[in-house]
């Protein structure tokens, strides 16, 4: 390894996220979310998709609901998704939370999810950033996995084809529903990043994946890395395993296991390991940071181009074994001094 190779390696300011904390709070001591400033920038490349499907009885569908609207709010008051862009489907169209005033929200049947993604598709574009929340039941036949909407329900094959018909290239598509370990192979693709409360579709009991997904998306302690902001694997870390604590404390056998795939070979694991986690650690789904905000149209172009070098490090290491030594070193270190030449742009472009 060369002198040179050694020094932009650590001049480069890759992010390595930290080991969780040995210590982690239980569910009842949750680390309490990041006090709520100023509303975030909106970022008009952003969209997202939320629903909250039915609940089967009353306290379901006012649970799943009051997730959905806890939802959307994070996303439009602190994360920069445009209320105009979120659309938030629920059992009933005067749905409200658990104990609180009640709204007019669109019905979660099919015709309504599709109108709802045929909006996004109209208004996305390639570099669009498009969040998708399912939070409710599911089912599994033995051979197909569905969502349980009101009248009809859609498939894996169908959330497949509607994805697949966007025009963004990258996508969170989170079902926080039983049996949602089934929608990870048929949803598998390149830039997606799939996230299931359930290992298979087997596992088909109520999940309590979503309260702390959604409570991870703002929680300080999520932040495993420091560095300000929380990465999608961050938020899938922290919620799985405040979800596995939740078990712990209730005294109960686990009957949910978390799943995520982003490196789009169609196979979930339970962290990152063999190849799954690479995007979801550079990937957010909060908003720019102020550095970001603030900066002119060249210094954004950099910033990207920044987090691009970043995504195609972490995908280079979970290729290191299929490698030979000296081509993986040799491909480490043109992207790590390309990085490290795009921070001395960065900080050129920014002085005074």
């Amino acid at each position: 390894m060369s002198i040179f190779f050694a020094l932009c390696f650590a001049l480069c300011s890759c992010r390595v996220a930290a080991e969780l904390q040995s210590q982690n709070p239980s569910p009842s001591e949750q680390a309490t979310s990041q006090e709520k400033g100023p509303r975030a920038a909106v970022d008009p490349k952003k969209f997202a998709v939320i629903i909250a499907g039915v609940g089967g009885e009353e306290a379901y569908t006012r649970k799943f609901t009051a997730q959905a609207l806890q939802l959307r709010d994070a996303l439009t008051n602190q994360l920069g998704f445009d209320e105009k862009q979120v659309y938030l489907l629920a059992e009933t169209a005067a749905a409200g939370p658990e104990d609180g005033p009640r709204e007019t929200l669109l019905r979660s049947t099919a015709e309504e999810t599709r109108k709802a993604f045929d909006a996004i598709k109209a208004a996305a574009t390639p570099d669009s950033f498009i969040f998708v929340a399912l939070i409710g039941h599911g089912s599994f036949d033995g051979q197909q996995a569905k969502f349980n909407l009101v009248g009809p329900d859609l498939s894996t094959k169908d959330y497949a084809a509607i994805l697949s018909s966007l025009p963004a290239k990258k996508i969170v598509f989170v079902n926080c529903a039983s049996s949602s370990g089934e929608f990870i192979k048929p949803l598998s693709a390149k830039d997606r990043i799939i996230i299931t409360a359930t290992r298979s579709g087997n596992e088909q009991n109520v999940t309590a994946f979503a309260e702390h997904f959604i409570a991870a998306l703002t929680a300080a302690g999520a932040d495993s890395d420091k560095n300000g902001r929380i990465s999608v694997l961050e938020v899938f870390n922290y919620a799985t395993h405040q979800t596995a604590e939740w078990y712990k404390q209730k005294g109960r056998l686990a009957t949910e296991h978390a799943l995520i795939d982003d490196n789009g070979d169609g196979t979930g694991h339970e962290g990152a390991t063999m190849g799954d986690g690479a995007l979801a650690k550079t990937n957010y789904i909060d908003s720019k940071t102020a550095e970001q905000a603030t900066a002119d149209a060249e210094v954004i172009k950099l910033m990207e181009r920044r987090q691009e070098l970043e995504e195609e490090i972490e995908k280079l290491k979970t290729r290191k074994e299929q490698m030979k030594q000296e081509e993986y070193e040799a491909e480490l270190e043109r992207l790590l001094v390309e990085l490290a030449e795009t921070n001395q742009k960065i900080k050129a472009r920014k002085k005074p």
